[in-house]
């Protein structure tokens, strides 16, 4: 017995020592069941692990078990913090205020622009008769005067006499089309057929504006070519035969195109009109989806600006026909409104659309629309400089395709036939209606001159005024263009064709310019041989600069109407 009561302590002792030894707590052998998972961020209070942390812990697991309303509470009550990507919600923050931009912007290009192409319209009709008059009074008096010695006729004269008889010839010629029987033929057809011969029309004018700026101006060079020159032309008739039949069929082409707009606003229920103006919107189709860059945008742009004022053109033409039908009243004046405001409108929203998505798409800012109005502001004034080498009207048709021939010959034509001129008051009318075209003709270009100097000064255009870039061919350099770069032009140019913008310079005395003497050959350093890695890496980048296309400053890119948004 007494063994007994004194083995007892000593066993209880040593299986407490055997617990601790073995690191057991007195809830350890409570039955677990499997869902328990223990973790080791339990709570601990006095050096043991709290019980209820344990049992909290199976709660939540027990609570996380996958249900359709906890789904739906946490569906309904999930955060997500922007910030943490702010550089893309910024950025599309900026598209959207580029977006927001694009109609001002596009806009002010566009009106400047529209000055630009009303400018070079009023110009064949109140400075052009006065230049070819002033031209023929030169010509017919030099005789008189004894001058031998002299030219008979200066290039801009020679080229204005050929622009004063191309729109006699082809104005005449314009009399034996009857306008009327044209707009009749067209109004017998059906609304598919005149839907598609509108389209045609739209891609032969693009087309006709293509080549024919190049006619006129192979035209002009082979009337002013020095004679001393050897000549590869085929004469000054046929090149002006040529520029005759072009100007014509250029007209009869526009005077379709108004006949069918004539018609369209004619109809009863307004449906070739309707589809008229839905074809701008597939121009949105054909446009928005491809890749653009810098110059392609300047040359949609110019083309919009042109297409533009033709429609207005043509917009009045039809105003003009139907108002002679009508014996000039002025209450269907109101029946036409309407009309030509959402003409008007449609072109505007779509030439909006358009430039806004293509700018968003290519990642374009709405700024370059300012260096494309300084580029043409820059035509403007390099175009009134005392050395310029071609007319202010040609620098336009060659930088937006708008030839405004064809289009003045059609309005006389169609104006001439509306207005009977008859008795001295009509003339007196005629009389002061052109002093008034004249007036505005003077106005429009003093104000444009000085809007074009500020925005070559913004755009910091100034130097290239003085540039004086070389006459050589586009493939050769030959080494005394740097002799002749600095100061005057090289004997073999014309006098009046030294440059586009050329300006009068003063000289640099050539004992400010030090001369670089020769190198030494014995000083001369040898580098080390390259390694066949070094030659490796030279000839891919060969083969790189090869075939990478160079970079062209937008005064470089010329004719910017052709179809299909080409750049040479």
């Amino acid at each position: 017995m007494a063994d007994l009561l004194g083995t007892g302590p000593s066993d209880e002792k040593e299986t407490e020592n055997e617990d601790k030894k073995e690191g057991k707590r007195p809830w350890d052998d409570i039955p677990k069941s499997e869902k328990i998972v223990t973790t080791p961020d339990l709570a601990e209070t006095l050096g043991f692990y709290d019980i209820n942390a344990v049992r909290r812990e199976q709660r939540e697991r027990e609570n996380s078990d996958p249900s359709l309303a906890r789904f739906l509470c946490a569906e309904l009550t999930r955060g997500y913090f922007l910030e943490h990507n702010e550089a893309k919600y910024t950025e599309r923050r900026e598209r959207v205020y580029t977006c927001m931009r694009i109609p001002r912007e596009l806009e002010k290009l566009m009106i400047f622009g529209f000055f630009l192409c009303l400018d070079a319209f009023l110009y064949v009709f109140t400075l052009l008769p006065l230049r070819v008059l002033l031209a023929l009074l030169h010509l017919f008096t030099l005789p008189c005067c004894g001058l031998r010695g002299s030219l008979l006729l200066q290039p801009a004269q020679v080229c204005d006499i050929l622009k004063g008889l191309i729109m006699v010839l082809c104005y005449s010629m314009m009399h034996y089309v009857d306008y009327s029987m044209m707009y009749h033929l067209i109004r017998g057809q059906s609304v598919i057929k005149l839907y598609i011969i509108y389209n045609m029309l739209e891609v032969a004018d693009r087309l006709f504006s293509s080549f024919g700026q190049d006619i006129l101006d192979a035209l002009y060079w082979t009337a002013t070519e020095p004679k001393e020159r050897k000549r590869d032309s085929i004469g000054v008739i046929p090149h002006f035969i040529m520029a005759v039949f072009y100007v014509f069929l250029h007209a009869i082409l526009i005077m379709v195109q108004a006949s069918t707009l004539n018609v369209a606003f004619n109809s009863h229920n307004k449906s070739l009109l309707t589809i008229m103006m839905s074809n701008n919107f597939v121009e949105i189709k054909g446009s928005v989806f491809k890749k653009f860059e810098k110059n392609n945008l300047f040359q949609m742009s110019n083309s919009d600006i042109k297409e533009r004022f033709t429609n207005y053109v043509l917009l009045l033409i039809v105003c003009l026909r139907n108002m002679e039908q009508f014996s000039w009243n002025p209450d269907h004046l109101w029946v036409l409104l309407p009309d030509v405001f959402m003409v008007i409108a449609s072109e505007i929203a779509v030439d909006i659309i358009k430039h806004a998505f293509i700018t968003k798409f290519n990642e374009i800012t709405a700024d370059v629309y300012s260096e494309y109005r300084a580029s043409l502001a820059f035509d403007l004034v390099s175009s009134r400089q005392k050395n310029a080498c071609t007319d202010y009207s040609d620098s336009v048709a060659r930088r937006m395709g708008f030839i405004p021939l064809p289009l003045a010959v059609l309005l006389i034509r169609v104006v001439m036939s509306s207005v009977n001129v008859q008795g001295a008051l009509s003339y007196s009318c005629l009389l002061l209606f052109y002093l008034g075209m004249v007036t505005l003709k003077v106005l429009n270009s003093i104000v444009l001159l000085g809007k074009s100097c500020v925005y070559v000064k913004r755009a910091n255009m100034e130097d290239k005024l003085f540039e004086r870039p070389s006459t050589a061919a586009p493939g050769k350099t030959p080494s005394r263009t740097r002799k002749t770069s600095r100061g005057t032009a090289p004997s073999g140019t014309h006098p009046s064709c030294t440059s586009i913008t050329a300006q009068p310079t003063p000289t640099a005395s050539p004992t400010l310019r030090p001369e670089t003497p020769d190198p030494d050959p014995d000083t001369l350093t040898t580098s080390p041989p390259a390694t066949p890695e070094q030659k490796e890496e030279e000839g891919m980048e060969g083969t790189e600069l090869k075939h990478r296309t160079p970079k062209k400053d937008l005064l470089d890119v010329d004719r910017f109407t052709i179809c299909g948004n080409r750049i040479d």
